[in-house]
């Protein structure tokens, strides 16, 4: 188990951290700010912010967890995430992301039009560049190969930011000085930035720094943070010398273990698409909350 990672300040963090990213997004004025000097034109958000938005198609299924969700005056929808690490999987995190957001957005039911679907954003803000480019900005859309300038027309855009790019001629001076801010917050730093925007930004990040209640609600973040990780220590510590009296097969079962949770996770999203082709959902809502009928229907599905 990696060692514990050393509690930072709150005074300490930057917008590359989620609980200040989040802290300091949820302040709807602010994340106006942002998103028009990403976006490149004024942005009108019409509802409060949703921060930490939990994202979840059936309730046994995989969920997601969004750090500053909400809609325009266009009804164009945003996701804006921070991604500290390259965990090597950010690109297919995105595709997941995209799904699980479209699939909360048209209600049940037949004769909804695929239309309804809105436009949606999905920005990642990083402190690398995962493609090695040298750009600040990775804009991706549907392409059609055969054909040049051909798109798709899904309206899915989604945005990967590296703060640390180098392309400062292909991006608008506000917009490179907005990603070195986010990668350090601090007063040295904005005072270098010329844009009025990222000034109004940096009072917020001020503001969550010196607020009693977040500070209260960071230090609560990281207890929890901390119980987990020792409650997950002792488990595996149980399980570690219940398996070391067995070390000849640990090889076999850990394959065996990882084998039946991806069947798992199969077999129930099988059922998920039968039942609802079948247009059970009544069905579909009672194997959520009942497992020996989930595993029942499973069998009627010869799953």
């Amino acid at each position: 188990m990696k060692p514990m990672e050393k509690t930072k300040q709150l005074n300490d963090l930057t917008l590359l951290d989620r609980f200040l990213f989040a802290s300091v997004m949820e302040d709807e004025e602010t994340l106006e700010l942002a998103l028009s000097i990403i976006m490149g034109e004024e942005v009108h958000l019409r509802q409060p912010n949703q921060v930490e938005k939990e994202f979840r198609t059936m309730p046994w299924l995989r969920s997601v967890r969004l750090d500053v969700y909400n809609v325009d005056d266009k009804d164009r929808l945003y996701d804006a995430e921070v991604q500290e690490r390259n965990t090597g999987n950010l690109a297919k995190r995105s595709r997941f992301y995209q799904a699980l957001i479209d699939s909360t957005l048209l209600p049940p039911g037949r004769g909804v039009s695929f239309n309804q679907l809105p436009a949606s954003y999905l920005i990642m803000i990083m402190p690398f560049d995962l493609w090695g480019c040298g750009k600040y900005r990775y804009t991706f859309k549907t392409q059609c190969e055969e054909v040049p300038g051909l798109y798709l027309e899904d309206g899915v855009t989604r945005i990967f930011l590296n703060t640390r790019g180098t392309d400062d001629g292909e991006v608008s001076p506000e917009l490179a000085e907005l990603l070195h801010y986010i990668e350090d917050s601090s007063d040295e730093t904005a005072k270098r930035c010329k844009s009025g925007r990222i000034q109004k930004l940096h009072q917020r990040v001020r503001e969550v720094r010196a607020s009693e209640e977040f500070g209260v609600k960071y230090m609560q973040a990281w207890e929890e943070k901390i119980y987990e990780r020792m409650e997950g220590k002792e488990e595996g510590l149980a399980e570690g010398r219940e398996l070391g009296r067995e070390e000849g097969r640990e090889e076999g079962r850990e394959e065996g273990r990882e084998e039946g949770r991806e069947l798992g996770e199969q077999r129930i999203s099988a059922l998920t698409r039968r039942l609802l082709e079948a247009g059970r959902y009544d069905d579909l809502e009672r194997a959520a909350q009942d497992p020996a009928c989930r595993e029942a229907l499973c069998r009627e599905f010869g799953l």
